[in-house]
């Protein structure tokens, strides 16, 4: 699926929990008469809906004064996107793409209208994330907590926070709609180009502003950073609405924390093939695979006897059709796993046994 950055949320007002409130509370009925149990089944409806919601917005209103002071704007080079305090000394976790290629920014606290100044770490443009850290701490700042996202379950609310269209400490709802979604983003307007796997789905229209920012649970905790948005060809290709993405919190945190220890990513997880190729077409002009235009020495394809010129049209039992294809393909396995390239090669179609290594 080919998505467009984000920089927002929006997100949808859930009513399931009041409707099994009601639902709960009208099948529980005692002995008397039909007349004297409609009325005990309206009053008792009437007295526990409006706890049912007041105890719901205080839910809400409690994780967002615990998480909101944690999530910044930052300002590059004119542009605006969101942040997520991640320690008390001041550094700041992104996405790669509100960065862009600047190495300062302004960047401002829920709690202040005062920017302070800031500077990039590390930009990781293939996970999309990068950290960036405060030259002078103020006092208070509070890192925020971040979740297992491997716990994340479909249906649970959540809640975005940051700074959509440049509106600061912005809070929005919804609910977890899907995850373990694999989407690739544009290069138009600042998009990394990457191909992002194991992605939280939420029901968010995604507006400029909100990247970087967090997505929180009900516990308080960030369950992911807001990224992208699918994209609607039948709409001009711009946002579908309800369709959003977040980077998990586990990914954040693996390569945070390499970029914290190490100034950069050491171990990124994710599977390569060790080759550049670009999409190309077949006699009917269709997409019909990649070519392959370099080989990395000592790479997978290297080792394989895959060679410059060699056309991919299918990894593993998945068939390529373009660049595009393939890093998805590549974006379902893991540094080290075994699979089958299978390409053609002056007419003659060819497939071999890849063991893949590490981008």
């Amino acid at each position: 699926m080919d998505s467009a950055r984000s920089r927002g949320i929006r997100l949808l007002v859930p009513v399931t929990a009041l409707c099994c409130v009601l639902a709960l509370v009208s099948g529980c009925s005692g002995s008397g008469s039909s007349s004297g149990q409609e009325k005990t089944t309206a009053q008792a409806a009437q007295a526990v809906a409006p706890m049912a919601g007041s105890d719901l917005q205080s839910a809400y209103q409690t994780v967002i004064k615990d998480v909101l002071p944690s999530v910044v704007q930052i300002q590059a080079d004119g542009d605006l996107g969101s942040g997520i305090v991640y320690d008390d000394r001041g550094r700041i976790v992104t996405n790669a793409h509100v960065v862009g290629y600047s190495k300062t920014f302004k960047v401002t606290t829920a709690n202040s209208e005062d920017a302070l100044t800031a500077r990039l770490v590390y930009s990781y443009p293939d996970q999309d994330l990068a950290v960036i850290k405060l030259d002078k701490v103020p006092g208070g700042l509070k890192a925020a907590a971040f979740a297992d996202s491997s716990k994340v379950a479909v249906g649970q609310i959540v809640l975005a926070m940051g700074s959509p269209l440049g509106l600061s400490s912005s809070v929005t709802q919804g609910i977890v709609s899907a995850t373990g979604r694999t989407v690739s983003e544009g290069r138009s307007g600042g998009g990394t180009g990457a191909t992002l796997a194991n992605m939280v789905q939420t029901s968010a229209a995604i507006n400029p502003g909100n990247s970087g920012g967090a997505l929180v649970d009900l516990d308080g905790q960030v369950i992911g950073i807001p990224t992208l948005a699918a994209t609607d060809p039948a709409l001009g290709n711009s946002a579908a609405p309800g369709i959003g993405f977040a980077i998990p919190s586990s990914m954040v945190k693996t390569i945070a924390d390499q970029i914290i220890k190490s100034g950069k990513v050491t171990d990124s997880g994710r599977a390569a093939l060790g080759i550049t190729g670009r999409t190309v077409v077949d006699h009917s002009y269709r997409a019909g695979g990649v070519a392959v235009v370099a080989v990395k020495s000592g790479g997978a394809a290297d080792k394989a006897g895959i060679r410059a010129g060699d056309v991919i049209v299918r990894l593993g039992h998945t068939d390529i059709t373009t660049i595009t294809s393939l890093a998805e393909a590549l974006a379902a396995q893991k540094p080290g796993d075994r699979t089958s390239v299978t390409f053609t090669r002056n007419g003659s179609r060819k497939k071999v046994d890849v063991t893949l290594g590490e981008q």
